[in-house]
């Protein structure tokens, strides 16, 4: 029996269930550049380069095994520009009798893919994807008829399945968590690793020159680009984190400074997310180092947690709500997304260098990402689905099933506590505390009212008030609003005004330094 096998831009693991039992003297591979996946969000041109260039690389691996491949550009002329299109154009040129695909990542691809058998006239089997440690099957009767999903409890079942970390039927090191250990701001003159970067070769200089004519609209520098886009390459990411990145990890995962966007961090959710790396292999990487005495256990703990622990678990809760999940506007914010989310120019320096390095690398790491601008948006009641689509926009790293539950969930806490069991709100001070943003910031966290004081400080005390209905009767809240309350009447009156006065004119807020005179830390 002759199949059309379906391999999409965030599939591109060989091991995939849509090639397993492939036969090379019948079976035939198609891979499409789809123009409707490049543009149903303004993506960061480092992110189309990334997946199109890993993708016929990709293809190139494959045909180097002897297995045909049917490759279709972007700019080929005759190409429909969507997926429905594409795969009945190439069932009208190859006449399969089946056509066999995994599972995609993303809802509306899913909507998509069940269309295909009507649309092309063929049979269309959906395979699982299997790259994950557990399927939605799995997390759905984990989840059961809980009323919230602690992502605790389900890490420590990964940990017990997986054999993760674990000592016998004991967590390693007494403890499932070491997340206590990995709060540490980075000390005066502490010596970061060098980033292994990648020179663009033949392949990827040519897919750039095509993103920079075809989308030179698009969020993002195109250079410096120095991203895998090989398996081989993924492996050698991974082993440079292993060996020079992985020891101080887990002491500095939260710290943030100045043109130095990359830290003690991984940098290798793209290579993951697109399939290049397993989750598997990476965890196993990291516990390895461990175990052989070259890692500590909160740094190998803290970055398994991450995979084994927080992605599976976002994946498990964007298949199990969805497509109702991403509507959902607990706290009600409406307000318009800001300008200086996509120019950078505002005064708030720890947001203008998070949007600088963001519009330079496709990266920020999580705590820039949770604590600066979904912070902010969190503070200042910004619309949900406006901050999802620029999450989804300017990331190398972004796809829906990954992106729409840390940010509806996590950083806005629109869900209304569904995935985190209170908003992750903080002043200025968490900033000032984790980062060296504020010393060249025209705003004092110091100070809690005026013209000079920190807007985060201001915002977070409006934001108490604001949402005290929906937020007062939450435990992990009680303090905070403990300490509203007592504050005189004229105190909370003046936090309204001012958060106010800055809300209306945050888009005239003059810049400390325009974005392209912030320096670039590789």
């Amino acid at each position: 029996m002759k199949s059309l096998r379906i391999v999409l831009g965030d599939q591109l693991t060989r091991s995939v269930s849509a090639l397993a039992g492939l036969d090379a003297k019948r079976d035939i591979v198609l891979l499409v550049e789809v123009a409707a996946e490049t543009t149903y969000v303004p993506h960061h041109k480092q992110k189309i380069v990334l997946v199109l260039a890993a993708m016929r690389h990709f293809a190139a691996a494959l045909q180097g095994e002897g297995v045909a491949v049917d490759y279709v550009r972007l700019d080929d002329p005759q190409n429909t520009g969507n997926f429905t299109g594409e795969v009945a154009r190439a069932v009208a040129r190859h006449r399969p009798d089946i056509v066999v695909a995994t599972e995609p990542g993303e809802w509306r691809v899913l909507d998509l893919m069940r269309t295909w058998s009507e649309q092309a006239d063929v049979r269309v089997e959906i395979r699982e994807d299997d790259r994950f440690f557990c399927s939605r099957g799995r997390f759905a009767r984990w989840a059961g008829d809980r009323k919230s999903y602690r992502m605790e409890y389900f890490y420590r079942e990964m940990r017990r399945e997986t054999g993760l970390l674990m000592d016998g039927d004991s967590p390693a090191g007494g403890r499932w968590n070491f997340d206590a250990e990995n709060r540490r701001s980075l000390p005066p003159g502490h010596a970061l690793p060098r980033r292994r970067r990648f020179e663009p070769d033949g392949i990827v200089r040519e897919v750039m020159d095509m993103v920079e004519h075809r989308f030179a609209g698009h969020f993002g520098d195109l250079e410096p680009f120095g991203w895998a886009v090989t398996r081989e390459q993924a492996l050698e990411a991974l082993d440079h984190f292993v060996s020079d990145c992985l020891p101080g990890f887990g002491d500095y995962q939260d710290a943030m400074k100045t043109g130095e966007p990359f830290l003690h961090h991984a940098v290798l959710s793209p290579y993951l997310n697109i399939g290049l790396l397993t989750p598997r292999e990476v965890c196993e990487a990291a516990e390895d180092a461990w175990r052989r005495g070259e890692a500590p256990l909160n740094a190998v703990e803290g970055f398994v947690r991450q995979i084994l622990g927080w992605r599976e678990y976002v994946r498990g809760i964007y298949w199990l709500r969805m497509p109702d999940y991403a509507g959902t506007n607990a706290l009600e914010a409406r307000r318009a997304l800001p300008a200086f989310y996509w120019t950078g120019r505002t005064a708030m320096n720890c947001v203008a260098r998070v949007v600088d390095e963001t519009r330079r690398n496709a990266y920020a790491h999580h705590i820039q990402r949770l604590m600066v601008t979904g912070n902010f948006a969190l503070l200042a009641g910004l619309d949900p689905a406006a901050v999802e689509e620029w999450y989804l926009s300017v990331y190398a790293d972004a796809f829906e099933w990954v992106e729409l539950p840390n940010t509806h969930g996590m950083a806005l806490f629109a869900d209304g506590g569904l995935l985190a069991s209170k908003p992750y709100a903080a002043s200025g001070a968490y900033i000032d505390r984790m980062s060296d943003y504020c010393g060249d910031c025209r705003y004092d966290p110091g100070l809690k009212s005026g013209a000079d004081a920190c807007p985060f400080n201001v915002l977070y005390w409006n934001f108490l008030i604001e949402n005290r209905q929906r937020l007062g009767r939450n435990p992990r809240m009680a303090m905070p609003y403990r300490t509203l309350d007592k504050m005189t009447e004229d105190r909370r009156a003046t936090i309204c005004r001012d958060a106010e006065t800055f809300l209306s004119k945050m888009d005239a807020d003059p810049p400390s330094a325009a974005p392209g005179q912030l320096p670039l830390g590789l």
